[in-house]
């Protein structure tokens, strides 16, 4: 059976399919459609703001562990409503490029309709139940969501080679609003994670990017790569990278030396690969940004959770 080749009435009066498998499919195309990795990743970080936000404001997490569902809750509504309206907008490129060419849009899987219809739907939900923690942490979530469908989906992706920073504004926001929800108070240290947030995305992107070169100039996108040619891009890499050296310093005070020592090693060791893409030859130029990428993946998988566990009481 090949779930590409029906839309959702079909497979539903499909007699020949037995249920398990048709709900297989089903979620299937609901996790492409509000795109769950991006969904995973983003409520990672927020999870770590607001158990950091728990630690260093000496709150109970016994308090807050209502807040902490309905953030969790919230945010992934708001962020999968993102998504889906992403996925409605660009149904006319995304046939062009192998890694969205089988999205649930592209195939016909859901309509149109409905799925701007649920996008709308699932974010307002995703608002509405962030209100019930603090409104500043509906407020990021809006902030955020905006950024991604209006200015990033709507306004600058096919218009600029900036839209990576653009977009960038949308995935910063989770920590925000998982420190808000516990404590909506101004503090250093969600600001600095937002800025590293914020700062990731765009070598991480780029590399993508790199690797994607000639399907995203098929679409019509304008990538960096493919408006301005590598070798700017490569710096830009290292230019951005370099950029994330000294915030681990201004969270010393709060996180302690060892996530400093860590999360510095991490920054100097990325730097040092960002280098060597200025030197790389071009015939090597798609192994470099893919090693750029893997480390962009595994930076995020160790400096989020090294967060949350120096501060745990055994680092006090």
């Amino acid at each position: 059976m090949d779930k590409v080749d029906m839309t959702y009435s079909e497979l539903i009066g499909n007699t020949t399919i037995s249920n398990k498998q048709k709900v297989t499919v089903f979620l299937s195309e609901v996790k492409a459609l509000i795109k769950i990795g991006i969904v995973n990743s983003n409520l990672i970080t927020a999870i770590t703001g607001f158990l950091v936000a728990i630690a260093l404001t000496n709150s109970s997490f016994s308090n807050h562990w209502g807040s902490f569902l309905l953030m969790i809750i919230g945010s992934a509504f708001v962020i999968a409503g993102g998504c889906i309206i992403n996925n409605w907008y660009d149904v006319d490129i995304d046939p062009k490029m192998s890694r969205t060419k089988k999205r649930p849009t592209v195939t016909g899987f859901f309509s149109l309709r409905t799925v701007l219809t649920t996008g709308i739907i699932v974010s307002i939900l995703g608002f509405v139940i962030l209100m019930f923690t603090t409104w500043y942490a509906a407020l990021f979530a809006f902030i955020g969501w905006i950024g991604y469908v209006v200015l990033y989906t709507m306004w600058s992706k096919r218009r600029y080679t900036l839209n990576t920073a653009v977009g960038s504004l949308s995935g910063a926001m989770p920590p925000l609003i998982g420190w808000a929800a516990v404590d909506p108070s101004f503090h250093v240290v969600p600001f600095v994670m937002f800025l590293i947030m914020f700062i990731w995305q765009t070598p991480h992107f780029l590399a993508l990017a790199m690797k994607k070169k000639e399907e995203y100039k098929a679409a019509g996108v304008p990538m960096l790569p493919v408006v301005r040619g590598m070798g700017i891009t490569k710096r830009q890499i290292a230019v951005y990278i370099a950029c994330l050296l000294p915030l681990p310093f201004f969270l010393m005070p709060a996180l302690g030396l060892t996530f400093t020592i860590v999360a510095t090693i991490l920054n100097i060791a990325w730097l040092v690969i960002g280098f060597m893409g200025l030197f790389t030859k071009t015939e090597k130029d798609m192994k470099w940004a893919n090693l750029v990428f893997i480390f962009s993946l595994n930076y995020l998988t160790i400096l989020f959770p090294l967060m949350i566990i120096v501060t745990l009481p055994i680092f006090n």
